[in-house]
């Protein structure tokens, strides 16, 4: 099928990104290239580096970009990895930074992924298939204190511990293999009056992607590291769609913003830590009325940006 994804929050990520003629901008999670194309048709004599560890995605964003010709250089890599490989490109510093995460339209809407619950698939949901971790790996392997601690800190789902015990039953008997196997467990382990709120495995499911593809093990890793890689003035935006990934990524930009751990007695600091920069945005920015009509799965879609310190501040 054809990759699609629809950029969310396309205008006001381009608007906050500050994009520069002649500067250097990466893109973490390219996915389809929708914010990419935009980024790429403002640059003259800059460079655009869009990572994505989906093979689909790298195919998908490569044609949509190819007529910018060499100002685009596109990697099939996690954005754990941007520095280790623009370092190897001589590039030591960038002007702007751009990270849209989660899974995208493409992956949800691709049964054969096993992403959604809405269609029979293998259990997969690997976002970079070169690795060998496969949801069906954690579903039929992982003790059920492993399952219940990961369907309830990724999942936030009440009855976590209920549907791992059903989960490690069900598999005594044999593996539990494709999406609908796993969505029957999860029916049952859920009381019915509770069901009619939304589909009882959509909570499960998106902890079990995040485990499979250690999505805020990598952010955590990463945000510090990638505040290091911009310029002075440069910025970086980042999209969440759910509280974790948002929490995260809030909590990093105040601390990069204010890091002096000094207690609230002492008059001056003197723990010796230097704000980085600040939080351009002190409350997430958030689709409009327009983009919710259009695309409701943005509903749920957080924007939030930190701008590097200028080197005279």
């Amino acid at each position: 099928m054809d990759f699609t994804h629809y950029s969310v929050l396309l205008a006001e990520t381009i608007e906050e990104l500050n994009v520069k003629p002649d500067g250097i901008y990466v893109d973490g999670t390219l996915g389809g290239g929708g914010h990419a194309c935009q980024v790429c048709s403002r640059l003259e004599k800059g460079h655009f580096y869009g990572f994505d560890q989906d093979a689909d995605a790298v195919c998908a964003a490569g044609s949509r970009l190819a007529p910018f010709g060499d100002r685009v250089t596109i990697l099939h890599d996690n954005y754990q990895n941007i520095r280790t490989n623009l370092e190897g490109r001589g590039i030591k510093g960038v002007d702007g930074i751009l990270l849209d995460l989660g899974v995208s339209s493409h992956q949800l809407d691709a049964g054969d992924r096993g992403f959604s619950y809405r269609f029979d698939a293998p259990l997969d949901m690997r976002m970079d298939r070169r690795q060998t971790l496969t949801a069906r790996n954690i579903v039929n392997d992982y003790p059920e204190g492993e399952l219940y601690r990961v369907i309830r800190d990724y999942g936030e789902d009440k009855f976590a511990k209920n549907i791992a015990k059903h989960i490690v039953k069900a598999r005594a008997d044999k593996p539990i293999e494709t999406t609908f196997e796993l969505n029957e467990i999860i029916r049952r382990a859920v009381p019915a009056k509770m069901r009619q709120d939304g589909h009882p495995s959509r909570q499960t499911f998106q902890a079990i992607r995040i485990e499979c593809n250690r999505e805020l093990e990598v952010l955590g890793d990463s945000l510090d590291d990638l505040i290091g890689l911009l310029n002075p003035g440069g910025r970086f935006c980042v999209i969440t769609f759910h509280s974790l990934e948002d929490r995260l990524v809030k909590t990093t930009f105040r601390k990069n913003e204010n890091p002096c751990i000094c207690p609230d007695s002492f008059p001056v600091c003197v723990c010796g830590r230097v704000s980085r920069g600040r939080v351009v945005t002190r409350k997430p920015i958030l689709p409009g009325e327009k983009e919710l009509a259009e695309n409701s799965r943005s509903r749920s879609a957080r924007l939030r940006v930190f701008e590097k310190r200028h080197e005279e501040e």
